[in-house]
């Protein structure tokens, strides 16, 4: 069974037998027990019972607590079987409390310890998720954007099989997607501050490196608005011509299409540069 089936039925489990010694007046409930049970007591339970705790921790939504309480499995008992999924048990925990560096640490060390184990991919998968979803959080600092991808790419090829490869590839192109949208941010701003040649090039990467993306169509819009600032006509028409091979039914080709006739142009390769390459290559279907 996968890891992480069996974390939800160990904590709903737990809960179960929470609420159950709750509705008895007769006598303790688990989690009576271990409110009442001092800390100084870890060392006196068994592995199983310290595990116990540390689910019910987590069952009870606090996950930085249950991290402490797998580390003690660990750390008391570090030949038993429960170590082994206490480190995962770790990782799963810190990502719950939001503390990725921990978690990210926990899950390369299971991975390094148990790289054949039926839970490395599950480990893998919560490194990945580690950086992944931090990425909201950096602002134009791409770096995690990048590690997430690389871990995600870990996920998929090593582990393709799993049940985390599927989850693996929605999120790798939502990345990929997200640094396609870094880069349009930029080019947009220098485009509004008329520094042309600077957004062209951020567009251009667009193009050239995520063209499977949903920003592609308008980054070839905003190449169009920009060669025709610079008078280059040739170009921003070549840039109409593959909008309007891929992307003909999109505002984007509306917009570009009114520029370009609004000079008595039409979107047409023209010229040999480097879109007119990308061009041939859109003719003969070898891209997008």
């Amino acid at each position: 069974m996968a890891l992480v089936r069996r974390v939800s039925s160990a904590v709903t489990l737990v809960s179960v037998l929470a609420l159950a010694g709750c509705g008895d007046s007769g006598g303790l409930g688990l989690g009576d027990l271990f409110a009442t049970a001092p800390e100084a007591s870890d060392e006196a339970l068994t592995p199983e019972a310290l595990f116990e705790k540390a689910e019910f921790q987590l069952s009870s939504s606090e996950p930085d607590r249950a991290a402490t309480t797998f580390a003690e499995v660990e750390r008391l008992y570090p030949y038993s079987e429960l170590a082994k999924r206490a480190i995962i048990m770790q990782a799963f925990a810190y990502h719950q409390d939001k503390d990725y560096e921990n978690s990210r640490a926990s899950a390369q060390r299971y991975i390094e310890f148990y790289p054949a184990d039926e839970d490395a991919a599950y480990a893998q998968y919560l490194l990945a998720l580690s950086y992944y979803d931090q990425i909201d959080e950096v602002g134009r600092d791409q770096g995690l954007t990048f590690q997430a991808l690389q871990a995600l790419r870990t996920v998929i090829e090593r582990y393709p099989d799993s049940e985390y490869a599927r989850s693996a590839i929605l999120k790798f192109d939502l990345a990929f997607d997200h640094l396609a949208a870094k880069e349009m941010e930029i080019g947009r701003y220098y485009l509004k501050r008329g520094h042309y040649a600077a957004a062209i090039n951020r567009f251009r990467v667009v193009v050239e490196e995520f063209q499977t993306t949903t920003q592609t169509a308008e980054a070839l819009h905003r190449l169009v608005e920009a060669y025709l600032s610079l008078g280059l006509d040739a170009e921003a028409q070549t840039a109409g011509a593959i909008l309007g091979h891929n992307f003909k039914s999109t505002e984007w080709y509306e917009d570009s299409y009114r520029l370009l006739t609004g000079r008595g142009l039409k979107p047409q390769s023209i010229g040999d540069n480097w879109l007119s390459a990308i061009y041939r290559q859109v003719v003969r279907g070898e891209w997008l």
